[in-house]
């Protein structure tokens, strides 16, 4: 929020005011001036705003959902990202991108970098021919294939998932989904920047952690008092 409001307020003083003092401009380009900065200002406020209410949305959706057959295909890409936005992943939604539209997310923690295919599919399951596809996208972005992952909330024949496993990306079905996105509702929020938190574990017994401590957040929880949430948190996983 500071940063988009100490933008916006650079480009009307640069725009309206630097610019035209310096160039000693007429009265008439001085207003034009000063109302093109106010609305550049506007336009970086709003969409600053616009992304705020989008994030909230998909939070919304992941908290809320308790039919994920009852998503559509954007709704279903949203809550695939915000899953593993809490997972951890800092997650870019691309859409339709590549010459077939086989990358609809990509994502990455760390060194790890994640390249997602979501297929909202319920009446059939994924079958080999899909798998293969994906693999193609992956060989022609030059991604790892350890790197990619499919989600589909239908299932995968015997024969998708023995490609996959052999190529080295990972599949999540609608049983896996479901359960994930569970695991990821009952986390508590970071208390720096509000990141759902990790269940981890050290010498000195259990707690929760921020993942993203490789950013520089330092948020975490002790569990060491509270056994009984330790446990619930472990048989979600």
């Amino acid at each position: 929020m500071r940063a988009a409001l100490l933008l916006a307020a650079s480009l009307y003083a640069v725009v309206g005011l630097v610019i035209p003092l310096s160039l000693g401009v007429s009265d008439f380009m001085l207003v034009n001036l000063n109302v093109i900065g106010a609305v550049l200002g506007w336009t970086v406020t709003v969409a600053w705003c616009g992304s705020r209410v989008q994030a909230a949305n998909r939070r919304h959706l992941l908290e809320w959902t308790t039919n994920l057959r009852l998503l559509n295909f954007q709704e279903f890409e949203w809550i695939v990202g915000e899953m593993l936005r809490r997972e951890g992943w800092d997650v870019t939604e691309t859409g339709c991108e590549g010459a077939d539209g086989n990358v609809d997310l990509r994502a990455r923690r760390n060194e790890q970098v994640c390249v997602v295919q979501c297929k909202r599919w319920q009446s059939r399951s994924v079958g080999v021919d899909q798998i293969r596809r994906f693999a193609g996208t992956l060989m022609r972005e030059q991604i790892d294939p350890h790197s990619g992952m499919f989600v589909t909330l239908s299932r995968f024949t015997e024969a998708a998932r023995s490609e996959a496993e052999e190529i080295g990306f990972e599949l999540v079905d609608g049983d896996d989904l479901a359960r994930r996105i569970e695991r990821v509702r009952a986390s508590e929020p970071c208390p720096t920047c509000a990141t759902p938190m990790l269940l981890d574990r050290s010498r000195r017994g259990w707690w929760l952690r921020c993942p993203r401590w490789a950013q520089g957040c330092a948020g975490k929880r002790d569990l060491g008092s509270e056994p009984a949430r330790a446990l619930e948190l472990l048989m979600l996983r």
